[in-house]
């Protein structure tokens, strides 16, 4: 029998996709935004396509910040860039 395999949104474009193919974004229990690549950091988590276009998206329409709960300040927001490709 088959494991059924875990989906999740992309808080931008709104697609379903499986799990490992989205990075997730953890707004951990003391308050820091991280990249979570094992996906099981401890947090309230956001899930991103691996695409440019969706990390801006999800930027000028705050909708990354409704996700976490949290105003996202600029520093982090650029570390986020960092982390994704051109």
């Amino acid at each position: 029998m088959q494991k059924k395999v875990p989906m999740r949104m992309c808080v931008a474009c709104r697609e379903m996709q499986p799990k490992k193919d989205l990075l997730r974004i953890v707004r951990t229990p003391e308050g820091a935004i991280e990249i979570d690549r094992s996906g099981r950091m401890n947090g309230r988590g956001a899930y991103l396509c691996g695409r440019r276009e969706c990390l801006e998206k999800a930027i000028k329409t705050r909708a990354l910040e409704r996700a976490l709960d949290q105003k996202i300040d600029e520093e982090i927001i650029e570390r986020l860039r960092g982390a994704f490709p051109s």
